[in-house]
C-alpha cells in the first residue's frame, strides 16, 4: 500500500508548489518575514453519519481486497500490544505528530499501541529516507507500508521474493512504514496517518467513501471518525486472524451495532460498486506525466461514466473537480463550470465540508484574479473553518493567502497584514521550507489585481 504522490490540487490547494505552474500572472517578490510555524494541538475526528448496513459493506470491501483489485483470502491483524519504533532521518516534527496519532488510536480505536522504548522490539517500524530514494524504488509513491520486514534495508533485500506480499499473510507480526524525510511536516503527518492505519488494518481505498482517509481523493488527510470506527471494529474481540469474508460478514452487524448504536437504522442505499473504467480514467486524469490533452479526455470520460452510472454522490463531484483541475490551463470556462457543479454537489451532500473548501479555493482564486474581491473573501471565509477543522494546514494557508491578497487589493491593509501573517504560520507546517511557503505566496500574489482605489 502507498499514499500516491499525485498533487491533485496543485493550482492553489493542498500540495507543495512545483515548477509546473499552471497559473499565469505577474510575479512579485514577498518581503514578509516568516512567523513561527503553527501546528494543530488537537484533531477533530467528527462523527459517523452513515447507517451500519453501509458501513459493514465498506468494511468488507476495504478489508478483503487490495487497491490493485487482488483479493485477500482472510482477515489479518496484529495480536497483543503493538510497539512503534522510528528509524532513519526522522524530521523534527515527526515525534509530536506520531504521539498524537498513537494517542488517538488508543482512545478512539481502542488499540493497544504505543511508542517503543530504546532497544525494545517493535511490531511497526517507521523509517524516514530521502524522497528521491523512496521514489526511485516505488515511483509515484509519497510513502508506503510493507509487511514482514523491519526497515528499509530488509525491504530492499526481500522485495520481489514474496516476503512482502500481503496476500500470503496469515497474521501480522511486523511491518515497515517508509516515509520521506525531506518534505513538509504536514506530508510527514499525513503519511503517518495513512500508512500506520493500513499497517494495522484495511489495505484498500474506495473512492465512494466521503468521510475517510481510505480514499485516494486525498481530501481527508488525517484519520476520521469513520476510520476510527473501522479500526475499532477491526480489533474487536469478535474478529480474529484467518476469518474469511463470509465469516466476518456474519458477525460484523453485531460488532457495528455495539460500537455504533446510532447507525442501527434502515437504509435504501446499497453499496454502489465503482467500475474499473472509472478508476482508470481518474488515475489517468491525475497523472501529471500524461499529456494535457489526454488528461482532459480522461477527466471528461470519468464525468461521463459517473453520469451514466446515475451517481449523485461524491464520485460525481470528484469527477467534476478533476475535470475542473485539468481544464484550467486550456479551457477555463469548462473548469469554472465543472467547479461550480462539483461545489454544489458537495455542499448539498455534506454542507460546509473540506470537500467544498477545496472547491472554494479554486473558485476564490478565479474571483481574485478577475477582481471580484468580495466574492473571493466570501469564498475563503466559507472554506477556512472546514480547513481548520480537518487539520489541513496547506489548505488553510492557501485560503488565508487568497483572502489576504483580496483584502489588500481592496485597500484593507491592516486586515490583510494580519491574515497574511496567520497564513505564513500555517504555511510553514503545510508547505515546509521557507522557499515553498514564499513560492505559494508569490503564486497567489500574482493572481491579485492592482489595488482598488477609493
Amino acid at each position: 500500500m502507498r499514499r500516491l504522490a499525485v498533487p491533485i490540487l496543485c493550482l492553489l490547494a493542498a500540495c507543495v508548489p512545483t515548477t509546473d505552474n499552471e497559473v499565469a500572472g505577474r510575479n512579485s517578490a514577498v518581503a514578509t518575514s516568516l512567523p513561527p510555524m503553527k501546528t494543530f494541538s488537537s484533531q477533530r475526528a467528527g462523527g459517523v453519519s452513515r447507517p451500519n448496513l453501509q458501513i459493514a459493506q465498506d468494511f468488507l470491501d476495504l478489508t478483503f481486497q487490495m487497491e490493485s483489485g487482488r483479493p485477500l483470502p482472510w482477515l489479518t491483524r496484529f495480536e497483543g500490544p503493538i510497539k512503534v519504533a522510528v528509524a532513519g532521518q526522522a524530521p523534527a516534527s515527526l515525534e509530536g505528530d506520531l504521539a498524537r496519532l498513537l494517542g488517538r488510536l488508543r482512545s478512539e480505536a481502542g488499540i493497544d499501541i504505543s511508542r517503543a522504548k530504546r532497544g525494545e522490539d517493535a511490531q511497526i517500524t517507521v523509517e524516514a529516507i530521502p524522497r528521491k530514494t523512496l521514489q526511485k524504488a516505488v515511483p509515484q509513491a509519497a510513502c508506503f507500508v510493507v509487511p514482514n520486514v523491519t526497515g528499509w534495508s530488509q525491504f530492499k533485500r526481500n522485495r520481489g521474493n514474496g516476503t512482502t506480499d500481503w496476500t500470503r499473510l496469515s497474521n501480522r507480526t511486523k511491518a515497515t512504514v517508509i516515509i520521506p524525510s525531506d518534505v513538509s511536516p504536514q506530508e510527514v503527518r499525513d503519511c503517518l496517518h495513512e500508512e500506520i492505519s493500513q499497517a494495522l488494518g484495511p489495505l484498500n481505498d474506495l473512492y465512494r467513501l466521503p468521510d475517510s482517509i481510505f480514499n485516494d481523493d486525498n481530501f481527508h488527510t488525517i484519520l476520521t471518525g469513520f476510520d476510527m470506527l473501522i479500526l475499532r471494529a477491526y480489533y474487536s474481540p469478535e474478529l480474529r486472524n484467518g476469518m474469511t469474508r463470509g465469516q466476518v460478514a456474519r458477525v460484523l452487524p453485531g460488532v457495528l451495532s455495539r460500537l455504533n448504536p446510532r447507525g442501527n437504522r434502515a437504509t435504501n442505499a446499497g453499496a454502489n460498486r465503482t467500475p474499473k473504467q472509472w478508476n482508470d480514467a481518474i488515475t489517468s486524469a491525475l497523472a501529471l506525466r500524461t499529456s494535457q490533452s489526454q488528461r482532459a479526455a480522461q477527466a471528461a470520460k470519468a464525468v461521463k461514466i459517473a453520469q451514466a452510472q446515475g451517481w449523485k454522490d461524491n464520485r460525481l463531484a470528484f469527477s467534476l473537480f478533476v475535470q475542473g483541475r485539468v481544464s484550467l490551463a486550456t479551457k477555463p470556462e469548462t473548469a469554472i463550470s465543472a467547479f461550480v457543479q462539483s461545489g454544489n454537489i458537495y455542499k448539498q451532500l455534506y454542507g460546509a465540508s473540506v470537500h467544498a473548501a477545496h472547491v472554494n479555493t479554486q473558485m476564490a482564486a478565479f474571483a481574485l484574479s478577475s477582481g471580484q474581491l468580495d466574492v473571493a473573501i466570501r469564498l475563503t471565509d466559507e472554506g477556512i473553518p472546514a480547513a481548520r477543522n480537518s487539520s489541513n494546514a496547506a489548505l488553510l494557508a492557501t485560503l488565508l493567502m487568497i483572502k489576504a491578497e483580496a483584502l489588500q487589493a481592496a485597500g484593507r491593509d491592516e486586515e490583510a497584514h494580519s491574515v497574511r501573517l496567520d497564513s505564513l504560520g500555517w504555511g510553514r507546517y503545510g508547505f515546509g521550507s521557507e522557499r515553498n511557503v514564499r513560492a505559494r505566496l508569490n503564486e497567489i500574489k500574482a493572481l491579485a489585481p492592482r489595488r482598488v482605489r477609493s
